[in-house]
């Protein structure tokens, strides 16, 4: 075993960079959630793209300066479940309350389930599978409030459907793709996201105009993932 104390200031120093790397996500929930406040959804969303990046890209800073080795003390997954459960359940949910996509009569409702069953997502064993695959819909209610608002312009029943549809998902043994790990059609998956996250960026930048090549784009991401989850749990 690798003595904690050989390693240099430097490698300790870019070890901590890391988990104030994925730490600094919390700051920008943070920051989405004072734009929820303001009810600018255009602000509000590019924080949480923000995060989005932050958590996709922190996983192989970690591996790139042998955190896990450097500092065997922190425990950066941990980090990781704090601040993902804030900006892919908590602030989505202020969000969707705030931006009252269903019925008024539901909106407590339809937002207590998101937070339930995102609770209880994290709670269950066997997350991610040993073959490195989310097991149900994984806990992305910031991607579901951003095609409910930037995307699409479904009537507020449907957009109930919609919550209490991905709800029940959540704990459907179905595989849905890790992008950041290693599987079957890796690298298209990978390319599949990084257009996505344009799509985001751009559905964003333009709101509340929307254009057409921006929805076929982000609808085709969305259900490539789809296609993926279907395949990955029964075909392969």
């Amino acid at each position: 075993m690798t003595n904690i104390n050989s390693f240099t200031i430097t490698e300790k120093a870019l070890a901590w960079s890391v988990h104030l790397f994925t730490s600094s996500g919390l700051v920008a929930g943070f920051m989405a959630i004072l734009a929820v406040q303001a009810h600018d959804w255009r602000t509000c969303m590019f924080w949480l793209i923000i995060c989005l990046i932050i958590d996709g890209i922190d996983g192989t800073f970690a591996r790139m300066f042998r955190v896990k080795e450097v500092l065997p003390y922190m425990d950066g997954t941990t980090i990781d479940y704090v601040i993902d459960f804030a900006t892919y359940a908590i602030i989505p949910a202020y969000m969707f309350y705030e931006a009252q996509l269903v019925p008024e009569s539901w909106n407590l409702v339809c937002t207590s389930i998101i937070l339930l069953v995102s609770a209880l997502y994290y709670g269950k064993t066997g997350m991610v599978s040993n073959d490195l695959y989310f097991v149900g819909f994984p806990v992305l209610w910031n991607m579901v409030v951003f095609y409910m608002i930037f995307i699409y312009d479904f009537s507020p029943i449907i957009n109930a459907f919609f919550i209490l549809f991905f709800a029940i998902l959540h704990f459907v043994p179905i595989k849905f793709v890790y992008p950041s790990q290693g599987q079957r059609f890796r690298w298209l998956t990978i390319g599949v996201s990084v257009v996505f996250i344009l799509m985001l960026l751009l559905a964003v930048y333009f709101y509340p105009i929307q254009y057409d090549w921006i929805t076929i784009l982000a609808t085709i991401c969305m259900v490539y993932y789809g296609v993926m989850a279907v395949y990955n749990t029964w075909l392969e």
